[in-house]
């Protein structure tokens, strides 16, 4: 058995807008044009978010889908939420209340068993991955 693709957790900026929002496309279009690439962008610091911020997200979205691979939201603040609904941009993306239960959702198992061995585990049991991105 392979072993599967890490999940990268991608801790976005307090703000999303104009200027935040081009330096961290730079930063992390390398991340979104690996093979099937496994993100969860982990909103809990986004405080303020323009139509700029929400136009990177659907940048990032669009070249996850190219390279077959899948972006998720977890920590969605209320002051994010709102602006994602009246966009309706939620509607493209799984959302998540926090951020272990996006990565479980990439795994179909909970979490905490991948620190446990299992018989067909090959030793490595992290498939988790961490790409800290800031403003």
């Amino acid at each position: 058995m392979t072993k599967g693709r890490p999940v990268v957790i991608v801790q976005l900026p307090e703000r999303l807008k104009l200027g935040e929002a081009q330096t961290f496309w730079g930063e992390i279009e390398p991340v979104l044009k690996a093979d099937r690439p496994r993100l969860v962008f982990d909103f809990s610091q986004v405080r303020q978010i323009d139509s700029a911020g929400i136009d990177m997200l659907l940048h990032c979205l669009e070249e996850v889908m190219r390279q077959d691979g899948d972006l998720k939201l977890a920590a969605v603040a209320p002051e994010s939420a709102v602006i994602l609904e009246l966009t309706r941009v939620d509607r493209l993306f799984e959302m998540f209340d926090c951020v272990s239960d996006a990565v479980e959702s990439f795994h179909g198992y909970p979490a905490h068993a991948l620190t446990e061995q299992h018989p067909w585990q090959s030793g490595e049991t992290s498939e988790i991955g961490y790409l800290k991105m800031t403003g």
